[in-house]
């Protein structure tokens, strides 16, 4: 495996990687930032040439990683699953998930409450399946549960019901609480939080038609 550097050239489908040559053979690739501390004549034992590979292969893991982020922020078991998938040792990952955490990449604490929020302004839920939602990516329970501390259920209930009010406006009060209490429980709310939700929705709509008839 050792050899002597006899060439360092960019690849042509990506600049910013060097494809390392040992005695006149391709030998691995880097990136220009590590190559750049390479010379033509230099001779690289075992151990040197298995460290730049592991430094390549972590290389390629950040940049994955940084990829899947741009997407949108990510829990740590999510991120961690990803980078399995993609068959990085935990080797490569460990260094990589520290560095992701210490930039701020990573960090379940703001992912929960950015979870919460984007769910409460686009598709509300019940504690219920915010809770079951949060678990499945990994975060810890003792994190749902202080995000959750101060979690508005009742007015996330109106707000996942209140299209739906409308739609259903033209029936009695009965299948109109069967409809509303379904819905409502499917998505995570409890009972008691949905009873109250279609009280108040079916209220509001008979208050907007009594305003209207007059």
């Amino acid at each position: 495996m050792a050899g002597v550097v006899t060439r360092l050239a960019y690849q042509k489908r990506n600049k910013q990687r060097v494809n390392v040559y040992l005695d006149d053979s391709y030998a691995f690739a880097l990136t220009d930032i590590e190559a750049a501390r390479l010379k033509i004549g230099q001779h690289l034992d075992d151990h040197e040439i298995l460290q730049l590979r592991q430094l390549d292969s972590e290389a390629k893991a950040f940049e994955k990683a940084i990829r899947y982020l741009g997407h949108r922020p990510r829990s740590l078991h999510e991120v961690e699953t990803y980078l399995e998938r993609a068959e990085f040792s935990s080797t490569t990952q460990s260094p990589i998930i520290s560095r992701l955490e210490q930039l701020g990449y990573i960090d379940d604490l703001a992912f929960v409450q950015w979870w919460i929020d984007n769910r409460s302004r686009f598709s509300p839920r019940g504690a219920r399946a915010l809770r079951q939602e949060l678990w499945q990516k990994g975060i810890d329970n003792h994190l749902i549960e202080q995000a959750l501390a101060s979690f508005d259920e009742d007015a996330q209930a109106l707000a996942a019901g209140l299209k739906r009010s409308y739609r259903w406006s033209h029936l009695s009060r009965q299948d109109f609480d069967n409809k509303m209490l379904g819905y409502l429980q499917r998505r995570g709310f409890s009972y008691p939080v949905a009873r109250n939700a279609s009280d108040q929705l079916w209220q509001r709509l008979h208050n907007e038609n009594s305003q209207y008839d007059t």
